[in-house]
C-alpha cells in the first residue's frame, strides 16, 4: 500500500486525495500526518525540502510535490486519465494546474505572513505583490472558465483544490464577485465526492 504524508488543510495533499479518487486508488493509499515543522519528523528523511505532500511508494522510495504525484498515479492507471496525452488538451490541462498552483502558492505565503510575522513586520508591497498574482488569475479563470472533463484533469482538479483552500482560509471572499467560479466549483463537487469529503471545517 502507498503513504501519503500530509496534512488535512494541505491544497496540494488535496489535490493527490482528488486525483487518488477519481483514478480509483484510493483504497491504494493510506494517509498519514506530517509535522513539518519537527525536526525529528520522518517526512525530512522522505522530502529533504521538509514540504508536503510525499508519497511513499511500496517500496519506501519517495515521490514528492504535487504535481510529480500526479502525473506518477496518472502513468499507474494506464496514463492519458488525469494528464491528456493529445497535445493541445495536455497542455491546456498542465497550463491550468500551474496558474492555480500558483495562486496556491502565493494564497500560503500570505497565509504564512500572517502566521509568522507580527503586523508590525508585515511588508505591505511584498503582500500587495502575492494578493495581485490572486486577483489577475481570479480575473482570467472568472472571465474564460475552464471546462470540466468526465474525468477531471490535472488542472481542473488544481483550481477546485485552490478555490477550496480560499474558502477554508479566506471565508469564501471571493464568492459575490466570481458567481462563473462558483458554478464551475459546484459542478466540480457534483462530480468529485471527494472533494466534500475531503473538505476541512473552518
Amino acid at each position: 500500500m502507498m503513504i501519503l504524508r500530509s496534512t488535512p488543510p494541505s491544497p496540494f495533499g488535496r489535490k493527490v486525495n482528488l486525483a487518488a479518487s477519481v483514478l480509483g486508488f484510493s483504497g491504494d493509499i493510506r494517509i498519514e500526518p506530517a509535522d513539518t515543522n519537527d525536526v525529528s519528523e520522518p517526512l525530512r528523511r522522505q522530502n529533504a525540502l521538509g514540504k508536503i505532500p510525499v508519497l511513499v511508494l511500496e517500496d519506501g522510495s519517495t515521490l514528492f510535490d504535487s504535481r510529480v504525484i500526479l502525473e506518477y498515479l496518472d502513468h499507474r492507471a494506464g496514463g492519458g486519465k488525469i494528464i491528456p496525452q493529445e497535445p493541445a488538451a495536455r497542455f491546456a490541462a498542465l497550463r491550468l494546474q500551474a496558474l492555480a498552483d500558483g495562486m496556491t502558492d502565493a494564497q500560503i505565503l500570505l497565509v504564512y505572513e500572517g502566521r509568522f510575522r507580527p503586523p508590525e513586520h508585515h511588508v505591505k508591497k511584498w503582500t500587495d505583490y502575492q494578493a495581485d498574482k490572486i486577483r489577475r488569475g481570479f480575473d482570467a479563470l472568472e472571465a474564460d472558465p475552464p471546462s470540466l472533463d468526465p474525468i477531471p484533469n490535472v488542472g481542473q482538479i488544481a483550481l477546485a483544490c485552490f478555490l477550496g483552500h480560499r474558502d477554508f482560509r479566506f471565508a469564501g471572499d471571493w464568492r459575490a464577485a466570481h458567481p462563473k467560479l462558483v458554478a464551475w466549483l459546484d459542478r466540480f463537487a457534483a462530480k468529485v465526492p471527494a472533494f466534500a469529503a475531503t473538505k476541512v471545517a473552518a
